[in-house]
């Protein structure tokens, strides 16, 4: 196990640039993979990690980062078969409701799933959502759903809010246990930003069973990855009082990227002790790290000139890489939690959450390339040397009771958040041209080849941010068949901004600005038959004016006040069907988001909150299980988003489309059981066009993907997959801009899978 060890050694000091693990880190753990596998001593089980205990209703919120997968084997409902409706979904609601009651759009991405799908990654696992678009560009890390993105989502970590969107960047999905996500108004939950939605990503913890498994996988690119999972129980005898179970779960990866010269190298290592202290008291020790270092990252490929109509790249340049030739991203994450639950009675659960995140991120990059004006040249500008360098500390203490209210069955969950989140920018860029190439034979220079460009790092600015959040939510059944679903949230935000340049009337010294927002739901839910119901809520939000807060300036608060607000009307059903073999749910929605910054058209250069945008919809999912060998799951998505009241350059796009907001985003996968050894797989995934300017006078075609996938189950506990991703080599653009980030072309990868 020391080889285990290194490779989650201590990162390199704040003032030194972040390194990747060592080179044989992948040999060491390949190794380790069949040692654990092979010869540790432990008792074989047939359980499964997804078959392990489950929680209670009551225990369902308060332990909303250790709820186990869905059961699949044994289990009637497939990954890509019928929805798992009856899954518990604490992203949705804290008071431990299924997806079934809950009264949103609630989607719960399990392990199961993510592992049919072959989902390698955080962002490959958000496209199972219904709507949702996301794409892993290294400065611009970009999700979109119903129609909003940036700090209009809220996208969380075991319930925790970073307030930062690069920490959205993919992670390998190893270590993590499933995603869940809830569409729409839903700072409620989880505090300023929400409006379109919330997608919350939850780590794998220590479980009440014993277990091993691994992985081992080869890929197009020089792909290697190398996984290993152990859950053990080290101390008592499995009664309760006194037990402690450990979880320990290691990934590494490294490969070649697509793109000219690109190098990746990253690994994910997930640990958790649980403990049984007895009368009613449990505690979980959790830490987490994740090291990432890309060389030469790719930052997207410039356009044809006209810009103008439907766009189009040189398909000489598809993979071609621009950026120096020591170009860098790399970050190293770290997360500490402590859980501690405590069972007071049959009615009344209580949870301490402590949390601590800190998180160093480094770039090196040229970012910008453009085609001269008769595209037979390549303009490389943009140069920019930056560090990020967050830390966040937080307590959360939640509580649940159920209980009476004037004579009718009520449940409750309430709590206070308090956290400190800290974050320092140290930018050095250039606006000029670093130089003309030729399109497809070319040289780059070495970063601090550029002049003006010199190593080291000089602050900008800190940015700390202070919230005090106090919530509540009830669920009140009216009737036998009817539920009110309430929820209210207050929170205050203090920003604090310190100016470490020179001081100067356009940026002083220090600066703060506070915030209040107050946020809710009402809500209700009508079983109108076994298995099927209707809801309608009404929901509000709040986010930042310009942006992150944890990232805004000094010119982005000093004139903004107030936090823009957010309003949603849903209504919406979830249903079974033909005897149980089908599953649906369905959501229309109307979303509106007030008080967006827009240009004052009589002073250009300041900002009003006035603007505001607004989108329509309807997303579908269902599952099937026509057969008991034949899955088939899939859903669709059609959004109608416009800018009401905004104004850009002087101009008013009052009715255009919002950049990278596609009208429809659909999926499907189905999966075949061919004899008790063989599974194949498909998945289809439809992105519609979409436009690449706020005017909409740029436009990138629709694109649909298919994804191809056979296993066999060589022996019990053994299975090979092998994947074909892109079949048809789509040239497709996951966004643009000024330039075109586009996906990935055709892959194929082979993985070993052991499980004991």
């Amino acid at each position: 196990m020391s080889s285990l060890i290194s490779v989650a050694a201590p990162p390199a000091p704040a003032r030194t640039a972040l390194r990747a693990p060592h080179g044989a880190a992948f040999s060491a753990l390949r190794v380790a993979v069949w040692m654990a596998l092979g010869t540790l001593p432990f008792a074989a089980s047939a359980q499964s990690p997804s078959q392990s205990h489950s929680a209670s209703s009551l225990d369902a919120p308060a332990r909303e980062a250790e709820l186990p997968a869905v059961t699949v084997q044994g289990s009637a409902e497939r990954p890509n078969g019928t929805l798992n409706l009856g899954a518990p979904a604490a992203t949705g609601s804290r008071l431990g409701l299924t997806v079934r009651d809950t009264p949103a759009a609630v989607t719960v991405v399990d392990r199961a799933t993510i592992e049919e799908r072959g989902a390698s990654n955080t962002q490959e696992m958000l496209k199972s959502i219904p709507g949702v678009t996301a794409h892993d560009a290294p400065g611009n890390v970009g999700v979109s759903w119903r129609g909003f993105g940036g700090s209009s989502l809220n996208q969380l970590f075991n319930g925790i809010n970073v307030q930062y969107g690069i920490a959205a960047r993919p992670v390998d999905s190893w270590i993590y246990d499933r995603v869940e996500a809830i569409g729409g108004a839903s700072s409620f939950l989880y505090g300023a930003g929400g409006v379109g939605g919330t997608i919350n990503i939850i780590t794998k913890l220590a479980e009440r069973s014993d277990f091993s498994e691994g992985q081992l996988r080869l890929g197009s690119h020089a792909t290697k990855e190398a996984s290993i999972g152990i859950n053990r129980r080290v101390t008592g005898d499995g009664t309760g009082a006194g037990d402690h179970y450990l979880r320990f779960d290691l990934n590494h990866r490294n490969a070649h990227g697509w793109t000219q010269g690109t190098r990746a190298e990253a690994t994910q290592l997930a640990t958790s002790l649980l403990s049984d202290l007895g009368g009613g008291v449990t505690h979980t020790l959790a830490y987490e790290a994740q090291h990432e270092r890309v060389d030469r990252p790719y930052w997207g490929t410039p356009l044809r000139n006209p810009t103008a109509g439907a766009l189009q790249i040189d398909p000489g340049t598809r993979f071609k890489n621009y950026n120096s030739q020591d170009g860098l991203y790399a970050q190293r994450v770290q997360w500490l939690r402590s859980l501690t639950d405590w069972r007071v009675n049959d009615q009344l659960q209580l949870k301490n959450t402590f949390y601590a995140y800190d998180a160093l991120r480094d770039y090196r990059n040229v970012e910008v390339y453009r085609f001269n004006p008769d595209n037979t040249a390549v303009l490389r500008s943009s140069p920019l040397l930056q560090r990020h360098q967050q830390r966040l500390v937080g307590n959360r203490i939640d509580g649940q009771y159920q209980g009476e209210l004037a004579g009718l069955r009520s449940e409750w969950a309430f709590g206070l958040d308090v956290s400190v989140n800290r974050q320092t920018r140290f930018p050095n860029s250039l606006s000029t041209t670093v130089s003309t190439v030729d399109p497809y034979d070319f040289s780059t220079e070495h970063f601090f080849d550029i002049p003006g460009m010199t190593p080291g790092f000089r602050p900008d600015r800190e940015n700390r941010v202070t919230t005090v959040a106090l919530y509540a939510e009830n669920r009140t059944q009216l009737a036998p068949t009817l539920h009110l679903v309430s929820a209210l949230r207050h929170e205050r935000i203090d920003l604090d901004l310190t100016n470490r340049r020179e001081v100067t009337a356009a940026n002083p010294a220090e600066f703060s600005r506070g915030y209040q927002p107050t946020t809710g739901r009402l809500a209700l839910v009508w079983d109108v038959a076994p298995g099927a119901n209707l809801y309608a809520q009404y929901a509000t939000a709040a986010d930042p004016p310009s942006g992150v807060l944890t990232t805004a300036s000094f010119a982005d608060v000093r004139n903004n006040s107030a936090l823009t607000t957010g309003r949603q009307v849903e209504l919406g059903s979830k249903l079974d069907f033909w005897q149980g073999k089908g599953t649906a749910t369905v959501a229309l929605y109307h979303l509106q988001r007030n008080n967006i910054a827009t240009q004052d058209p009589n002073q250009p250069s300041q900002t009003l909150l006035v603007g505001q945008q607004s989108s329509r919809g309807v997303e579908l999912a269902m599952g099937l299980q026509p057969t008991r060998a034949w899955s088939v799951q899939g859903n669709v998505a059609l959004v109608d988003a416009q800018y009401d009241d905004f104004t850009q350059g002087g101009i008013s796009l009052a009715g255009k489309t919002p950049t990278n907001t596609p009208r429809v985003v659909a999926n499907l996968w189905t999966s075949y059981h061919a004899g008790p050894q063989w599974q194949f797989n498909a998945g289809l995934r439809h992105v519609g066009r979409v436009y690449a300017d706020a005017a909409n006078t740029q436009t990138w075609s629709a694109y649909t993907l298919l994804d191809l996938g056979a296993s066999y189950q060589w022996s019990r506990n053994a299975t090979v997959v092998a994947r074909v991703r892109n079949v048809t080599d789509k040239v497709y653009a996951a966004n643009v801009g000024t330039m075109a980030y586009l996906g990935a072309p055709r892959t194929a990868d082979v993985t070993l899978r052991v499980r004991f």
